[in-house]
């Protein structure tokens, strides 16, 4: 058996932003950071996800639906899983209820200690302090056999790439602007990234790209 993929698959503006500026606990994906999600909302799969019905089945709603096919554990940063810098405040259990859309383990990226958080639903957030490496190591073992895929921030995804661990960037560029905010593809260095796929819709471009090892 081959070892898991590593991947990661996120919205992007063309101006290169996956999130916009000024991120708050309010806000958390910043202003004008839904516009890059809003292809999402209308597909069959992330309705039917929600446990909703409608939607427009789509090349968006196939996207979403093979994104989220064998992934066994994920790997996200302090900012994704949210609840403000510092040490922990144990009443935050993340933005998604009790019931989190994961369904998985969850490996956060911190540096402050905190125990093991179940949740409804199978997913259980585990928080390591030892980097990128020692999360995807115990995200591999979660993972029996299937794909990591690291949730976000772009701090998180930056760290991955800069640390030759991603091998798979499958970004969602969203034709809006938003002109500031958190730019992904920042202090990474030169990874080589090698087109596989390309996807257009009239909302969103999705474009697969592997990366390659040096």
């Amino acid at each position: 058996m081959g070892m898991s993929k590593v991947t990661c698959q996120i919205s992007i503006s063309l101006d290169g932003f996956v999130a916009g500026p000024n991120q708050s606990l309010e806000n958390p994906i910043g202003e004008g950071g839904m516009r890059l999600h809003e292809w999402v909302f209308t597909t069959a799969s992330w309705r039917q996800l929600q446990g909703l019905t409608g939607g427009e089945r789509s090349a968006d709603s196939d996207v979403i639906d093979e994104v989220f096919q064998n992934v066994g554990a994920y790997i996200m940063g302090r900012k994704m899983f949210g609840g403000g810098e510092g040490p922990w405040d144990r009443t935050w259990k993340g933005w998604w209820g009790d019931d989190p859309p994961y369904h998985v383990p969850v490996f956060v990226l911190t540096h402050y200690q905190r125990e093991p958080l179940p949740m409804q639903g199978g997913t259980t957030f585990t928080f390591v302090t030892t980097g990128v490496h020692a999360a995807l190591e115990h995200a591999r073992a979660a993972a029996g056999g299937k794909d990591i895929m690291i949730a976000g921030g772009a701090h998180a995804v930056q760290q991955f790439i800069a640390a030759g661990l991603l091998d798979e960037l499958y970004l969602h560029i969203v034709p809006a602007v938003l002109g500031a905010g958190e730019r992904l593809l920042e202090n990474v260095g030169d990874p080589k990234l090698q087109p596989v796929e390309v996807i257009a819709s009239p909302g969103v471009t999705h474009v697969r790209y592997r990366i390659a090892r040096s």
